[in-house]
């Protein structure tokens, strides 16, 4: 790949003049700098420098010489993040964070504390074209694309403010990463490599709409990370009234492409359920939900969906809930409630953004 094409391939709308070296991997970085006239070893110390030790710019990267570190001011770039604004939930210690990207967009990033380790939920774009109807990031659309660095440096802004390492890694926030398809792989590979801060893939899950023609590709990429499917409905009717992506890919075409996931991975798909009260918590959801998922080794992840004004929609009672967990247990179903988290921080996926941005009142 030419240093042209990188170029293209890693530009954001403010520096398309410059190269993106933190969405390079370490084999493009390597090309790159030798095109600059220096060392192979110099990629080993820019991409440890990006990448584990989460360098905001070059001239913090002390161990390079001067007129290299000037050479890479004047003709590439770090997509560094200023921190616009961090809401702390005084409930369960969540973080929710808005950055502000170098054209002056806001990115949406979580963390939350589990017992297992600290996660945090990235975003893969500004804003989302899918239009679910209980979603704030669809509010304003889509702005654009992040770059494979925007979407690793979510996470290592998030740890330089607190000082403690991410172990797990959810892409589950604004955005649909298959839409954003080419970034979330560059990204997959940037964030495990051993050089740099080395995620293991177990630790990673993409969650998708339901694209089918990327899920089978992803299948095929064997990327070996978790796939999360956004269901929210037991039934083509149901789901196309929540989720405009219904239109194009039927229940049968979705889950069928989650079974050859699994089928070519090896690696259990869960299906994410917002629970919408007088929507989808129904007795005959669970009755639909059973046959969707007959003989399919996943999990179901319900989730009391968080209440965003605009869109009308809230989640049952705790009884409700419990009734419906219960339901599909009984039914066959290895379903769990997702532990509701940072309700008072504007928790739901593009909340915070819409409302620094005027989308939500």
């Amino acid at each position: 790949m030419s240093t042209e094409e990188m170029a293209q391939q890693t530009e954001t709308p403010t520096k398309s003049a410059k190269v993106d070296v933190a969405s390079m991997t370490r084999e493009e970085l390597t090309a790159y700098l030798e095109s600059l006239g220096e060392k192979r070893f110099r990629a080993e110390q820019v991409f440890a420098w990006i990448h584990e030790r989460h360098a905001a710019s070059f001239d913090a990267m002390t161990n390079l010489s001067k007129d290299l570190r000037k050479k890479l001011t004047q003709e590439a770039f770090l997509p560094s993040f200023a921190t616009e604004r961090i809401q702390t939930s005084a409930k369960d210690g969540t973080k929710k964070y808005l950055f502000k990207t170098l054209d002056g967009e806001f990115v949406e990033s979580v963390r939350m504390i589990y017992k297992h380790g600290i996660t945090v939920c990235i975003s893969s774009q500004i804003g989302c074209r899918m239009g679910c109807k209980f979603c704030a990031s669809t509010l304003g659309g889509l702005v654009r694309s992040l770059t494979a660095g925007e979407m690793a440096e979510q996470i290592y802004r998030i740890e330089e403010d607190t000082g403690e390492r991410v172990s797990n890694v959810v892409i589950m926030g604004m955005g649909e990463p298959f839409d954003n398809y080419e970034a979330l792989l560059r990204f997959l590979t940037l964030i495990t490599d051993e050089k740099g801060h080395h995620l293991s893939r177990r630790q990673i899950t993409v969650s998708t709409c339901g694209i089918v023609p990327k899920i089978r590709a992803f299948a095929d990429a064997d990327t070996g990370v978790t796939l999360a499917l956004s269901l929210h409905a037991s039934n083509d009717a149901m789901r196309r009234e929540i989720m405009p992506v219904a239109a194009a890919y039927d229940l049968k075409s979705v889950v069928d492409a989650c079974r050859y996931y699994f089928e070519k991975t090896g690696r259990r798909v869960t299906f994410e359920y917002a629970l919408i009260g007088g929507v989808n918590d129904t007795d005959w959801a669970v009755s639909e939900l059973s046959a969707l998922f007959k003989g399919f080794p996943c999990h179901l992840n319900v989730i009391p969906v968080n209440p965003v004004t605009e869109t009308g929609m809230k989640a049952p009672d705790r009884e409700g809930v419990e009734r419906f967990l219960k339901a599909l247990e009984k039914a066959g179903i290895h379903a769990t409630v997702r532990r509701e988290m940072g309700r008072d921080i504007d928790g739901a996926c593009g909340q915070l953004r819409g409302r620094v941005t005027h989308q939500i009142p």
